[in-house]
């Protein structure tokens, strides 16, 4: 057996009644919620760092009020492959989040270009977008926050998110002008 030198991953084995089934979603939004791997049916894995201690906190509230059991193992992976199919998951996991807010960065700025070709400048079209641009910024800290492992698309994201901003302010800019323009607010 080879010796594996990757980082050490916590695998949880959840087993919650399975009613009432609020139990379950609750436990399960949680460890989604916190950027764990599903690796089976009620098997997770997260890194073994200490940012992850409230995490399991939170998950054996959840598991000890749904009078479940959680059992916490220490893993390595037996052999080095195994350690790095790990590593994997985990970062396919939160490239496939960021690639998500990318795109809907994407769509965000698409519809601001669809507003200006369309000269729609109103005080509740710019509430509207600036709503969406929160919800892109929440979503943002929400993956940053379950990405321990900081996986290269979260520099992409960050990018994205900046020039959503600013493409915003710009959208805004010309919104207040206009409204100068006309005398008084537009909706």
């Amino acid at each position: 057996m080879e010796e594996p030198t990757a980082r050490g991953w916590l695998v949880l084995l959840v087993r919650v009644p399975a009613e009432p089934a609020r139990h379950r979603t609750a436990v399960w939004r949680e460890l989604r919620r916190s950027g764990a791997v599903a690796l089976g049916q009620a098997t997770w894995a997260l890194p073994d760092l200490p940012a992850v201690s409230p995490v399991l906190d939170r998950v054996r509230a959840l598991v000890a009020t749904a009078e479940g059991t959680l059992l916490v193992l220490a893993a390595r992976g037996h052999a080095e492959a195994d350690a790095q199919h790990l590593d994997g998951l985990y970062a396919a996991a939160r490239e496939a989040e960021w690639t998500e807010l990318v795109a809907d960065c994407g769509k965000y700025l698409a519809e601001l270009d669809h507003e200006e070709e369309i000269g729609k400048y109103t005080l509740a079209e710019l509430e509207e977008e600036e709503q969406s641009l929160d919800r892109l910024r929440r979503w943002y800290r929400d993956l940053r926050a379950r990405d321990l492992l900081g996986v290269p698309a979260t520099r992409d994201a960050g990018a994205e998110l900046k020039r959503c901003e600013a493409r915003f302010d710009a959208y805004a800019e010309k919104v207040y002008a206009v409204l100068g323009q006309t005398g008084g607010p537009a909706s």
